[in-house]
C-alpha cells in the first residue's frame, strides 16, 4: 500500500516513532558514552529522509528499509570522523591499559562490522541486506521479510548464515580446512 503524497500528521508521527524505535535499538548496541543519542540519530535520519524528494515511498517497510541505510551511513560517518579526530589530536602519553581502551572502542566495532559487511555483500548480497536491516535498522525478521518480499524462513536462514559468517570474520577465526 503506497504512502499518501502528503502524509497526515498521525502518519508522520507514527513513522517518526517507528524510526526512533529503530534508532533506539541500534544505540543500545553502542557504547554508553556514545556522543550520538537515539534522538539525535532519529533526527539526522529523519532530515535525510525528508531530503529524498524523488523517492516514491511504497510502504512503511520501504521507508524503514531506506531509514536503515541512512542510519548505517550516519553511524559509519560518525565513527570515521571520530577516528580521524583521534589521529589529528596532539600526542598524549598513555598507559598500556588506557591505550587498549581507546583502541577497542565501539566506533572501531561499527567500522569493523561495516567493513565485514562490505566484504560479505560480495558473496551474498541478499543476506548482507538482511544484516543491514537488522543490525543498522533494528527491523524484525517479519518486517525484513515483508520489505524484501521473502518468506520469514528464508530471512531467518540468511540471518543465521550471515551471523555465522560475520562472527567468524570479526573474531579473526580462520576458516576450517578440510
Amino acid at each position: 500500500m503506497p504512502l499518501p503524497a502528503a502524509p497526515s500528521e498521525a502518519l508522520t508521527q507514527s513513522l517518526y516513532d517507528e524510526l526512533h524505535r529503530c534508532a533506539a535499538a541500534q544505540m543500545r548496541r553502542e557504547a554508553a558514552g556514545h556522543t550520538l543519542s537515539a534522538t539525535a540519530l532519529t533526527h539526522e535520519a529523519w532530515m535525510r529522509m525528508a531530503d529524498q524528494t524523488r523517492t516514491a515511498w511504497q510502504s512503511r517497510s520501504h521507508f524503514l528499509g531506506v531509514a536503515a541505510l541512512m542510519m548505517r551511513r550516519i553511524l559509519i560517518n560518525h565513527a570515521m570522523a571520530k577516528q580521524a579526530a583521534k589521529r589529528e589530536a596532539a600526542l598524549v602519553s598513555l598507559t598500556l591499559t588506557e591505550a587498549q581502551q581507546v583502541a577497542g572502542g565501539q566506533d572501531a566495532d561499527v567500522l569493523r562490522v561495516h567493513e565485514a559487511l562490505l566484504a560479505f555483500e560480495q558473496q551474498d548480497p541478499r543476506a548482507a541486506k538482511i544484516v543491514e536491516l537488522k543490525f543498522f535498522g533494528g527491523l524484525e525478521l517479519d518486517e525484513i521479510a515483508e520489505l524484501l518480499q521473502l518468506s520469514r524462513t528464508t530471512v531467518k536462514r540468511d540471518w543465521a548464515l550471515a551471523r555465522a559468517w560475520l562472527h567468524r570474520e570479526l573474531s579473526g577465526s580462520a576458516p576450517a580446512t578440510g
